[in-house]
């Protein structure tokens, strides 16, 4: 990303995740261990959905924002599928249209996520809407016959991309139960046909997690990695810490005599 680009990256984060030693550190060190990732993190904002979350991002990060969320109380770990975490996952899903009818395209990454390179390098600039999927099925992207995670999305700021994210909220009430990318796995096909929007999925070649635990991480290739099909903080903080170390010594030995592995570039 230039200066000149208005292409934001956000996450969220609340206090669980934003605790000291938890997943929004290990996010923010993953930038500084990439490769020409680092300066990146100008263009990150950290979107808070607690007033404690809030407080330990201005501690730690330049760029942050408090979320209103209501009455309800975001602190925790949000169980998955329960009704808080339903109503939390519609509140972002709100917030990145507010984004994008402000002029900023924006690459969405969960906190769960560590990145090694910069992921819209594998995104082709024709491209509306991107997101990850937790297994990658053929060789082309465009094939919408995978399974959507909203965990890592790419969207550009359009009017019609606009479009595509009104209709996606608008229709949840006659999905009442559903979170936004179970909607967007059921009504993907519809939605982007009716507004012209170019959706891809991102090759977990380049976006991988743990949901494809037989598949050899392959540092070469990734750009980030997520920490999905993982239940519990502790075990995302721990599996991704192991990752994490993983790749700085796949990025120590590179390059070196006697090793397989080529000087980093890019």
């Amino acid at each position: 990303m230039e200066d000149k680009d208005n292409t934001i990256i956000m996450t969220f984060t609340n206090e669980a995740f934003a605790a000291p030693g938890s997943l929004m550190d290990l996010f923010l060190e993953s930038f500084r261990q990439g490769i020409k990732t680092e300066h990146l993190i100008k263009h990150l904002v950290i979107v808070a959905a607690d007033a404690n979350a809030f407080a330990r991002c201005e501690q730690v990060h330049p760029h942050c924002y408090a979320l209103a969320m209501g009455a309800t109380n975001f602190t925790g770990e949000q169980q998955f599928m329960a009704k808080d975490y339903l109503d939390m996952m519609w509140r972002r899903n709100r917030f990145q249209a507010r984004v994008l009818s402000l002029g900023y395209s924006f690459v969405f990454t969960d906190v769960d996520i560590v990145w090694f390179r910069n992921p819209l390098l594998r995104i082709p600039v024709a491209v509306d809407f991107a997101m990850s999927c937790d297994m990658y099925y053929g060789d082309n992207p465009y094939d919408l016959n995978k399974r959507a995670n909203g965990g890592f999305v790419y969207a550009k700021a359009s009017a019609r991309t606009v479009a595509f994210y009104d209709d996606w909220y608008e229709a949840r009430t006659a999905h009442p139960g559903k979170n936004e990318q179970d909607l967007f796995d059921k009504l993907k096909r519809e939605m982007s046909a009716r507004h012209g929007v170019a959706v891809q999925f991102v090759d977990t070649e380049y976006a991988g997690g743990f949901c494809e635990r037989h598949k050899r991480r392959d540092f070469n290739k990734l750009c980030t990695y997520h920490g999905n099909c993982l239940v519990g903080l502790k075990t995302k903080l721990e599996r991704l810490r192991r990752v994490l170390d993983e790749w700085k010594d796949f990025k120590a030995k590179a390059g070196k005599p006697g090793t397989n592995i080529t000087a980093l570039t890019d």
